[in-house]
């Protein structure tokens, strides 16, 4: 039997304790799936519609029959696993970098590790995303979608080196990474942003934001997330 509340992993990392526990909630009769780094709470599977969505609406933007994808931030793994059921999806790579949280899906901790890691469509790769997306891309490697979820937002970082990446030098960085009509995709904890929409609309000749609302069985209310979108 499954205790009520059981740390599954703690490390140490330069960003703060990192910790993945399981619980069960009595009154909603589920197992939750929780990470928190420092004393902030980073991610739970008792909320992935938008981490979904994310892939999902990236997705449904991008052209073609034979899409490389390229996914910034592993976490639990529900957007890279949503974005595997598109089965115009030939390859993607997901990078994090953390290695626990790499770590946790190859021992299978996760409900999803096992679809995502048997899949031979997926690639981890243990590095830092912003630190690849300021690289000139090696030739051929370009991608037809690019999934980003990392931060709270665009305003709110985890870590003071990501802040570059939401400026229009970042996202013109970023945007080298893709191919021609390559559609960027980014999660957002926050409602749409009027300037980061600015910036965004500077870079792609399309940029769109999506709220995308779900049932929340804490509150008994509806919560929101924003997914933008840049093609």
């Amino acid at each position: 039997m499954i205790a009520r509340f059981e740390e599954l992993d703690w490390q140490s990392t330069p960003m703060g304790d990192l910790m993945l526990r399981r619980r069960t909630d009595p009154e909603l009769g589920v197992e939750i799936f929780e990470v928190k780094l420092g004393d902030e709470f980073l991610m739970s599977s008792l909320f992935t519609v938008a981490e979904e969505e994310l892939a999902n609406l990236g997705l449904a933007a991008a052209d073609g029959d034979d899409l490389t994808v390229l996914v910034g931030g592993l976490g639990l793994g529900y957007t890279a696993i949503a974005a595997l059921r598109d089965p115009r999806v030939s390859a993607m790579t997901v990078i994090d970098t953390m290695p626990a949280i790499i770590e946790w899906h190859k021992r299978g901790l996760l409900p999803v590790s096992a679809a995502l890691t048997r899949d031979s469509r997926t690639q981890l790769v243990l590095d830092d995303f912003f630190a690849v997306m300021r690289r000139e891309p090696e030739t051929p490697v370009r991608y037809d979608a690019i999934l980003v979820d990392v931060d709270h937002s665009p305003r709110h970082h985890l870590d003071p080196s990501h802040a570059d990446l939401y400026t229009e030098s970042g996202l013109r960085a970023l945007r080298r990474h893709l191919n021609d009509r390559g559609v960027f995709a980014l999660w957002s904890d926050d409602p749409p942003d009027t300037d980061f929409m600015a910036t965004l609309g500077l870079v792609f000749s399309e940029s769109s934001a999506h709220v995308v609302d779900f049932d929340n069985p804490v509150t008994g209310g509806v919560s929101s997330n924003t997914v933008y979108l840049g093609r």
